[in-house]
């Protein structure tokens, strides 16, 4: 009967074994040998644009540090909801990062319903840059500074235009906040993508744009836009020349676009710090800085509780735009 027992005992034992040696190894082991597998960045964005190519900068030297494969993962759709939700519904193990951007401070405020919270849905891992939009008009345009347009939009109001490549985005509503710091009525014409608002700027049918560096840049080089100002409280060194909107004499005006990371709520503190070091390591190297320079990004890094607190601020800045001008998502 003795016998009988311990034979039971060590079989199951040798089965506990077992299991352990084939599903992996305690959390703590798990969580200090991160990343054992390859990590997915999801971009809530399609291919090809800003943040794409930020991102796979970032990626690339992430997977060098990281000692395994990045992945990119583009999941557009939904004003960047789709993917967003993707990564909020997925295992809070670190495997799997979000791309948070303008977007994901905006869309609490600007959407109706939200199929996640945004504040407990995720954690903070780093803010990698932020980056100025650049107000552009078209290169043989009468208005050659920030106040030519006060003035103009002044003495017409309404006649003035502006385009944005959506409700919501980031030229949308810093042209509504210069709207409402300068006192003046520019109206919004709103395009399906920067492409085609950008084309229209270029081609006289809109008067300014409030656009992105990264969509702005190869059209100023070519000549075929001027610009008159960038929407940073400081200076754009890759615009170094512009004035700041305040510079210009719109009092407190203040636009950020901003990349960061995120993971699932719930991710164990040593793998989001694992994740936090790698990321700033290569977003501080000079390998990257020169990658991205013609995006106009000002590296920023620092603890995700420092993003955290940005993007917050972010929410209820942007909040105040939105529920002043009722602004609603396309």
């Amino acid at each position: 009967m003795k016998n009988k027992k311990l034979n039971s005992l060590l079989s199951y034992f040798f089965s506990l074994l077992a299991l352990l040696l084939t599903t992996g190894t305690s959390p703590a082991l798990a969580q200090a040998n991160f990343p054992d597998k390859p990590v997915r960045i999801v971009v809530p964005f399609p291919p090809g644009g800003g943040t794409d190519i930020v991102v796979r900068a970032l990626a690339a030297g992430m997977a060098a540090e990281l000692n395994q494969s990045v992945i990119i993962e583009n999941k557009p759709g939904a004003g960047t909801v789709i993917g967003t939700e993707f990564v909020a519904k997925s295992q809070p193990d670190g495997y799997t990062l979000l791309v948070g951007t303008f977007a994901f401070a905006v869309n609490p405020s600007l959407l109706a319903k939200l199929p996640f919270d945004t504040n407990k849905a995720f954690d903070p891992v780093v803010l990698i840059s932020r980056s100025p939009n650049v107000l552009v008009v078209r290169a043989d345009s009468p208005y050659k500074s920030v106040q030519d347009i006060v003035q103009a939009a002044r003495a017409n109001p309404g006649k003035l235009t502006y385009a944005s490549q959506g409700n919501g985005t980031s030229a949308h509503l810093a042209a509504e906040l210069f709207n409402a710091l300068a006192k003046v009525n520019v109206l919004h014409i709103p395009y399906k993508g920067a492409s085609a608002a950008l084309t229209d700027i270029v081609g006289g049918q809109v008067d300014l744009m409030f656009a992105t560096s990264a969509g702005a840049t190869p059209l100023l080089d070519s000549g075929r836009l001027r610009a008159l100002a960038v929407t940073t409280p400081e200076r754009s060194p890759a615009f170094s020349a512009l004035p700041t909107m305040i510079e210009a004499g719109v009092p407190d005006y203040q636009a950020t676009s901003w990349y960061g990371l995120y993971v699932p709520a719930g991710t164990p503190t040593a793998v989001i710090a694992r994740l936090n070091a790698a990321a700033t390591k290569v977003a501080q190297a000079e390998a990257f800085k020169s990658r991205v320079a013609s995006e106009g990004l000002v590296i920023s890094t620092g603890t995700p509780q420092q993003l955290d607190e940005f993007m917050r601020g972010e929410q209820t800045r942007w909040a105040r735009v939105i529920n002043a001008a009722g602004i609603k998502a396309n």
